[in-house]
């Protein structure tokens, strides 16, 4: 598939327990003025009040995510939602590794209602697998973002708007290649062989989060890949769109409660579908030929909160022409998530 189901889930995982490092990073902020706010301490977050304009520079080693394509209503699969399609821009190829980590520098700059961020870094040496490749000036992956925040009805309904590109550079296969070389041998195509030098990945998202009430908070995303190279560290999705909601529990005297759901519709570029309807295989991808449709994905979960330190979610997923195929599905995805804080 390419909205696959489980973002909780390292595609270097195996059999047996192991301890790695997932972060290690170093961040300074240099404040600027224009009044204070506090913020609360979370996930790679030191709580403490700051100037709302500010400078911010983190280097090491996370998650492009963890700064970049940001949204308070669909961007955790710990406690959100699972499928890769809605936890982030589905054709948002980021830099990382096999478990979702790379190394690099973000610059970000705060003042007013606006963020602008930018930030560089490197890519694994083959693609989705867990080396990186250290050659920063050669092979890496650039995003710029731009956000604006705004409220409707006085402070009462928060809201932000983002605008992220993306450029990448590393040793890619374009899929017109894999298929001309397959054309001149006879053989099925196959990026293995077709890869040779560097080549330059790029796109573009859009992102919206806007809360409708104290309990209700709406979002959406639409995001484009040029699809002329193969995808290299995330999944197989060139264009996608995704919409939905979150509902806290609130509304029916649960506080700590939240319902989710949420919808995407993922698509291949031309160069993409003829590659795979030849017989190609992709990381995710390969039918031996293709009976190409969107991949639709519909998912809804309900987070409970058992205990103050133990929480259950109960998740669907509701998949229509997984892997692009008319000829497969619809299939059904579900879930238990616990998570247990000490």
């Amino acid at each position: 598939m390419g909205g696959f189901t489980n973002g909780e889930m390292a595609r270097s995982s195996g059999p047996h327990l192991r301890l790695y490092r997932a972060r290690l990073f170093v961040r300074q902020t240099w404040g600027t003025g224009g009044g204070r706010e506090v913020r609360e301490s979370g996930p790679n977050q030191l709580g403490g009040a700051v100037d709302k304009d500010r400078w911010v520079l983190t280097a090491g080693n996370l998650s492009v995510t963890d700064i970049f394509d940001n949204n308070a209503y669909n961007h955790d699969p710990r406690t959100q939602f699972l499928n890769w399609s809605l936890l982030t821009h589905g054709a948002y190829d980021f830099a990382a590794d096999a478990r979702g980590y790379s190394w690099g520098v973000a610059l970000e700059r705060y003042w007013g209602d606006w963020a602008l961020r930018a930030g560089r870094f490197i890519q694994p040496v083959q693609p989705n697998q867990q080396s990186l490749d250290l050659r920063v000036l050669q092979h890496y992956g650039d995003q710029i973002e731009l956000e604006r925040g705004h409220t409707l009805l006085g402070d009462e309904r928060p809201g932000r708007v983002r605008l992220l590109a993306f450029r990448n550079r590393a040793v890619m296969t374009r899929y017109d290649d894999a298929l001309a070389l397959a054309a001149r041998t006879g053989g099925v195509p196959s990026l293995d062989a077709a890869r040779g030098g560097a080549q330059v990945k790029y796109g573009f998202g859009l992102n919206v989060e806007q809360a409708v009430s104290a309990h209700v908070g709406l979002f959406a995303r639409a995001s484009w890949a040029d699809g002329g190279t193969e995808t290299y560290a995330f999944t197989e999705i060139d264009r996608s769109v995704s919409a939905g909601a979150l509902v806290q529990g609130g509304a029916w005297q649960r506080p700590s409660d939240t319902l989710g759901i949420g919808w995407a519709r993922n698509s291949l570029s031309r160069a993409h579908r003829q590659y795979l309807a030849a017989g190609g295989m992709g990381f995710f991808l390969g039918d031996g030929k293709l009976n190409y449709r969107p991949e639709q994905v519909l998912e809804l979960f309900y987070h409970l909160r058992l205990h103050k330190h133990l929480d259950m979610a109960l998740n669907w997923q509701h998949i229509r022409h997984p892997g692009y195929n008319a000829d497969r599905g619809p299939v059904n995805f579900y879930a238990l998530r616990l998570h247990a804080s000490f």
